[in-house]
């Protein structure tokens, strides 16, 4: 059956984030919506963020949002408004009811995390280096390009709390990647587990999984569509 795939990216990011896994999954005959959010738009919460993506959507059905990094506070906000076959979150953030994305370090216990793998792993996890941090495994010039993308990220949306007052009732997958130097594999485990209460699947990459194993990625999408 023919899915649509609707990507959304994490802060301060483009929709091009999402071009090779676009490509692989409209290779095996899926659509492909992949909209800019209003990063940088300082009157833009994420609610904004919803709408922007739902009015990217339109009238298409038989969709799998998915959801990355910070993507992952608006991807359940268009699950709730549309209907959603199911939602994904690839190395996302796990909202809760009425936290604010800027509650979410303190809330989840980042900072403590981060350290910990920092001092296990010789000081990766947490890099200030780009390279180092987010796009170890993805080739030089295409983390290149990847940066000369990013755009500015609008602190609105960290401060409003998160309007849902549960999780929306939609089948919900986590993919993890286990070489994630952003957010540790150890801690993406435990948080998945306290907020989802589901168990991730794993695939070994970095935190930019689009960018680097793209058509492995794509796989694991074309697995969840209904």
């Amino acid at each position: 059956m023919v899915s649509t795939f609707v990507l959304i990216h994490g802060g301060g990011d483009v929709g091009w984030y999402w071009h090779l896994v676009e490509a692989e999954l409209r290779a095996l005959g899926h659509d492909v919506v992949a909209p800019d959010l209003p990063s940088e738009d300082d009157s833009a919460g994420l609610t904004e963020y919803a709408d922007a993506v739902v009015a990217a959507v339109g009238d298409r059905r038989q969709l799998v949002v998915v959801g990355h990094s910070l993507g992952g506070f608006t991807a359940p906000l268009v699950a709730d408004r549309l209907p959603v076959d199911v939602l994904v979150l690839v190395a996302g953030m796990v909202a809760s009811p009425g936290e604010a994305p800027g509650d979410w370090w303190e809330n989840t216990g980042y900072a403590d995390a981060v350290r910990e793998q920092a001092a296990r792993d010789g000081g990766v996890t947490g890099n200030d280096d780009p390279y180092v941090s987010f796009y170890h495994d993805v080739p030089r010039e295409l983390a290149e390009q990847a940066l000369s993308k990013e755009r500015g990220q609008s602190g609105t949306p960290m401060g409003a709390p998160w309007p849902l007052d549960k999780w929306p009732s939609v089948p919900t997958k986590y993919v993890l990647c286990t070489e994630d130097r952003f957010f540790p594999a150890a801690f993406s485990r435990r948080v998945v587990a306290e907020r989802l209460n589901i168990t991730p699947d794993e695939i070994d990459a970095g935190h930019c999984v689009a960018l680097s194993r793209p058509r492995e990625l794509a796989a694991i999408l074309t697995g969840y569509a209904v």
